[in-house]
């Protein structure tokens, strides 16, 4: 195994925050974030959210918690395809961005146009950008810049806050004849 930086470094925040956390999936519940006051084209009740969603889904979408490490089966996804916002079918983003980090989390270089939105996050005492869908302000993930061209970023996401939808599934939109 080729020792990298980026390993070196991902290996230490991982063990770090095994530690901190006691590597448990999902289970904490981070403070709410200031998206949850926000208004989205998907507004729902906690109730309706929790029927929804299994409960690895709520933790991560809508109280910020982060998935374990390498648990994603999204991780090993290599279809064409779109990976969709689990709360609210948003496209998100497009396999042909995605790329292995080797943080243990799917990662993208880049989002569909007008799929994610941003915001400031200083939790855990440090400060990061958060990920979250615009329609619906699910919890995605962080965004660092550590990621390859052509943007220099990395989208790390929470695997169970998206569904993929491989090409051959996706809906296509039928123009209907004009004579």
């Amino acid at each position: 195994m080729q020792f990298t930086r980026r390993r070196v470094l991902g290996m230490g925040a991982l063990g770090a925050a095994a530690g901190l956390f006691g590597l448990t999936a999902c289970s904490a519940s981070a403070p709410a974030a200031p998206v949850a006051s926000r208004r989205f084209e998907v507004m729902r009740t906690d109730a309706q959210w929790r029927e929804q969603l299994t409960p690895a889904q709520y933790s991560v979408l809508r109280r910020q918690s982060t998935e374990r490490p390498f648990s994603s089966p999204l991780n090993k996804e290599h279809r064409r395809g779109t990976f969709a916002c689990a709360g609210c079918g948003l496209a998100l983003f497009s396999s042909s961005t995605k790329f292995d980090s080797g943080t243990g989390w799917p990662s993208f270089w880049a989002p569909l146009h007008n799929a994610v939105a941003e915001d400031r996050d200083t939790t855990l005492g440090m400060v990061r950008v958060e990920a979250h869908c615009r329609r619906c302000g699910g919890h995605l993930g962080h965004v660092f810049d550590d990621g390859p061209r052509p943007t220099g970023l990395r989208y790390c996401m929470n695997g169970v806050a998206m569904n993929f939808v491989a090409a051959d599934d996706e809906t296509r939109v039928r123009i209907p004849n004009r004579t």
